[in-house]
């Protein structure tokens, strides 16, 4: 069984940036979203991925991850996903023992950022970098899925 476990952070400020070691764009979207499964598709640069992911249990949750061929990713974003679709540009950076990845959000999300790290298990110890703000791993408004219903740019305009 794959399993995913992870925390999510908001950012105190971008001084992460100098420690980033390499980035990637990606374009994705949802072919169904609800609370107990969500299919994703993702293109980044080279490679596409289907991923189906199942309900979230506080910061673990089920996730199956399956090669696609980038034409047919192209076309299912083009033509099937929910809009709007996801874009953002991901940062690669290490900081004590793990590699956390900061996504900075463009198109209907743009001015969100957020920081995640990836564990073995729930109760791993990680060191928590200086610019990692407050802790949004269970607040549904920040899952991805969520931001297609409800984008970024609208959060400040719905009171």
């Amino acid at each position: 069984m794959a399993e995913e476990i992870e925390r999510k952070f908001l950012l105190k400020n971008d001084t992460w940036r100098s420690l980033a070691r390499s980035s990637a764009r990606y374009r994705q979207g949802y072919l169904a979203s609800r609370r107990e499964v969500v299919v994703r598709v993702r293109l980044s640069d080279d490679t596409a991925f289907l991923t189906i992911k199942g309900e979230a249990n506080g910061i673990r949750r089920l996730e199956y991850e399956y090669p696609l061929p980038i034409v047919d990713a192209e076309e299912m974003l083009d033509l099937l996903c929910e809009r709007p679709l996801i874009e953002k540009e991901r940062f690669f950076v290490p900081y004590g023992d793990h590699l956390w990845e900061v996504d900075v959000f463009a198109g209907d999300n743009a001015g969100l950022v957020l920081a995640e790290v990836e564990l073995q298990d729930p109760d791993e110890v990680f060191v928590r970098p200086p610019w990692v703000g407050e802790e949004v791993s269970e607040d549904p408004r920040f899952y991805n899925a969520n931001l297609v219903k409800y984008p970024f740019k609208s959060w400040s305009t719905d009171g």
